[in-house]
């Protein structure tokens, strides 16, 4: 007699097939690293020192309105703990975070940097638009050969809606082959390009014809080029037809979608939301980040944030500035640090691990906030990870089944996400007993996997 398998031959194979494209389609989280911001300026504006001169601002920003560590913790928020960790003291969290930001901003200011054509260039005549991507690429190929890109750079064309779809091919047209011509057919490491007010499939379909067109000009290799889509509008949540419209677009980009970004105050206008109650805290940006989550989980795709348009910027300019003047444009300052790390943390709180900084003073506070998460629970989050593996270490070795990977996997995350962030070094990791091998493998089950073939090999 047949098994079940034999006797269910064609509908099982059927099953594999199926299997296998679920696994080709959420393949898990990309290795790679994220970064934790995207600084977006105007092409315009671009210089192959942008990068650096916006890092020197946000050392300037620091060093101006918070002197020592109590202040910049008041500035933004950031409370000592009541009950700190055996052996630390209680401003252990806010020394710690302020001395990080300190570095983090000496070493790497910005981690991503987007060259606008879009809301940060505004509507321009076409040979102004044309000039400004020629000079812009070149100036990028100039960042490239001196060394100063950041590690992740990219631009964002205008949207492929009707009104702007044959500038946005333009743009793209003449920036990359500048570029290129420029870098010697090199592209920058972690080069993408940014699809805005995506609304319909056909969109970012559109933009992989226009790549694979430019890799076959330019020599080059299939899928070089890459593309983030900016979720800004209601069609791109939800259909004509009322079902989730986020997968379609993914599958349209045909693998290419490195990043989805939450475009906050276009997507809280498409909602008809007034401009005084937009922003990253309003409860239809967090029904948006769900759907985000629920749609990208377990592609790849990097999710990120908006940003807070409140800037850091005191009202008084000048050198001679009075002391009431002074205290004011600290006292503004200070209020949109404290607006901006409320905004990060809740971004992190849900999953976000990504968002948008428009400013240099910006930066210190998006460090703050990151640095900030991860140290807090740190102690904690290893004691817990610790007792994981002691656990799974103890069920191999008596034959039990260990079956809560997935909260292992969650402790887990939590020290890949500390480690991309700069939070952490992969010693705080070690010392959970995990060994700099075993974080390489992301993935508790292949780390449980692989201890079990040692011990096996032991045995």
């Amino acid at each position: 007699m047949a098994n079940l398998v034999e006797e269910t031959k064609a509908d099982f194979e059927a099953l594999g097939e199926a299997n296998r494209r679920l696994a080709s389609r959420y393949p898990g989280d990309r290795a790679a690293r994220q970064p934790v911001h995207t600084v977006y300026g105007g092409a315009q504006l671009y210089r192959a020192e942008t990068t650096r001169r916006l890092g020197e601002a946000a050392r300037r920003a620091l060093d101006t309105y918070a002197a020592d560590a109590g202040e910049f913790a008041r500035a933004v928020g950031l409370a000592k703990p009541e009950r700190p960790t055996p052996g630390q003291t209680r401003d252990w969290l806010v020394e710690t975070v302020y001395e990080r930001v300190k570095q983090k901003l000496e070493a790497e200011a910005v981690e991503d940097f987007r060259i606008d054509f879009e809301d940060g260039f505004g509507t321009r005549p076409d040979a102004e638009e044309d000039a400004t991507a020629v000079r812009a690429a070149a100036e990028a190929a100039r960042a490239m050969a001196e060394g100063i890109l950041p590690p992740f750079i990219g631009i964002r064309i205008k949207s492929l809606g009707e009104e702007w779809k044959a500038r946005a091919a333009r743009t793209l047209e003449l920036f990359l082959g500048t570029l290129l011509e420029r870098s010697g057919g090199v592209l920058p490491e972690n080069f993408v390009i940014t699809l805005p007010k995506v609304t319909i499939a056909e969109q970012p379909r559109m933009l992989v014809r226009w790549f694979e067109a430019l890799e076959r000009r330019h020599g080059l290799s299939s899928g070089s080029l890459r593309m983030e889509l900016m979720v800004e509008t209601t069609q791109c949540l939800v259909g004509p037809d009322g079902r989730l419209a986020l997968s379609d677009l993914l599958a349209a980009c045909e693998g290419r979608c490195v990043g989805a970004h939450l475009g906050t105050y276009d997507f809280t206008a498409s909602c008809n939301v007034t401009a005084a109650q937009q922003g990253m805290l309003h409860p239809l940006c967090d029904l948006a980040k769900g759907l985000m989550i629920l749609a990208f989980a377990g592609t790849g795709v990097f999710l990120s944030d908006g940003a807070t348009n409140v800037l850091p910027v005191g009202p008084h300019r000048g050198e001679s500035l009075s002391g009431a003047e002074s205290e004011e444009n600290r006292a503004t300052v200070h209020a949109a640090w404290r607006l901006s790390y409320r905004s990060i943390r809740h971004s992190l709180e849900g999953a976000f691990y990504q968002g948008w900084d428009l400013h240099p003073a910006q930066l210190p506070v998006r460090y703050a906030a990151c640095f900030a998460f991860f140290l807090e629970g740190l102690s904690a989050a290893a004691d817990r990870l610790r007792n994981f593996l002691e656990k799974s270490a103890q069920a191999t070795l008596i034959g039990d089944v260990f079956d809560d990977a997935a909260t292992g996997q969650g402790l887990l995350n939590y020290f890949l996400r500390a480690l991309n962030s700069g939070a952490i070094g992969v010693e705080a990791i070690q010392e959970t007993g995990l060994t700099v091998d075993e974080v390489g493998l992301r993935s508790f089950a292949k780390i449980l996997d692989a201890r079990r073939v040692r011990t096996a090999g032991r045995g």
